[in-house]
């Protein structure tokens, strides 16, 4: 059921996940399209997030927007105000994580492990921090055992924090701690997205990919195929963290619901640091989620897959 209306008022607005916008040339949706969102969010119950370019958009626009319940997605800039999430691609030196809002980084895997200790400065001041590998696919063996060295040394410093009573949240690795279930990304499932030319789409990377891929919200083509019980390894995956981004897997393994392999590996490998984190945790107090990570031997389900 869907539950979430990402409006993009903007061909230059942020992005926020693993696609970049290719889009450098202005062009605000119409006020009767943005209007247009907005009542059909009201029809249907959803609640909207609108994501915002990086230039001030006119008055009239604010208005209609401030119509209706939402959550406003910005890219940094020492200025910006009013933000529930705040979009960074790099860190700049300048950066303090705002105490209210959730700071997004999206950052390449050598930008990641060459600020790994300005990362880690910044964990505790953090109210909420999701790290965007936008690479992910290019990870190799090397990567992930630099990746796992950097995750045990953000555990131990989010472990600390925990013991002290202040709860800053690392997607990496947090999020595994705290759910039950999966929290996959749900695109075309719970949230679909409008974008400035006024056409809904699955979520905006198949807008900056590629505009023709336009859908009805109402009538999705293979929609079954969005859906976490027709994913046949990912149902029986207890990575809850992983994100199962629709667009990269289509990118990578030309299937919606299936990830590749880099996805998989890195996935588990943040799953198997969270375990480490709350065994860490759990020695020195009890005050933690009653949630159980078991031990694992592989990475790659298609690893075990090929065994049966």
């Amino acid at each position: 059921m869907l539950q979430y209306l990402v409006i993009l008022l903007d061909d230059t607005s942020v992005s926020y996940c693993h696609c970049d916008n290719p889009h450098s040339k202005r062009r605000l949706i119409s006020l009767d399209h943005l209007k247009s969102g907005i009542t059909y969010a009201m029809k249907h119950n959803m609640m909207i997030q609108f994501v915002f370019p990086g230039y001030q958009i006119p008055n009239d626009y604010l208005n209609a927007i401030d119509t209706i319940d939402h959550h406003e997605i910005k890219p940094w800039s020492p200025s910006v105000k009013n933000a529930n999430v705040i979009v960074l691609d790099g860190i700049p030196d300048t950066y303090t994580p705002p105490s209210h809002q959730v700071t997004v980084l999206r950052t390449t895997k050598t930008d990641l492990f060459a600020n790994g200790d300005h990362i880690a400065a910044l964990l505790p001041k953090t109210q909420r921090m999701n790290i965007v590998i936008i690479d992910i696919e290019t990870f190799t063996d090397e990567d992930l055992n630099r990746y796992n060295t950097l995750l045990d040394q953000w555990a131990g410093i989010l472990t600390n924090e925990y013991i002290s009573g202040r709860t800053p949240q690392l997607n990496l690795l947090t999020d595994r701690i705290i759910l039950t279930n999966p929290n996959n990304c749900n695109a075309g499932i719970t949230n679909i997205t409008l974008a400035p030319n006024g056409k809904f789409y699955l979520c905006p990377a198949f807008y900056y990919s590629n505009p023709n891929n336009e859908i009805d919200p109402q009538d999705i083509p293979n929609h079954q195929l969005l859906r976490l019980d027709h994913a046949p390894l990912c149902r029986h995956c207890d990575a809850f963290h992983c994100r199962r981004c629709i667009w990269l897997n289509q990118k990578t393994t030309y299937e919606l619901n299936t990830p590749s392999h880099e996805q998989c590996i890195v996935a588990h490998t943040e799953r198997n640091a969270s375990r480490r984190m709350l065994q860490s945790i759990r020695k020195k107090t009890i005050f933690m989620p009653d949630v159980e990570i078991s031990e694992i031997k592989y990475l790659d389900p298609f690893d075990v897959r090929k065994k049966w």
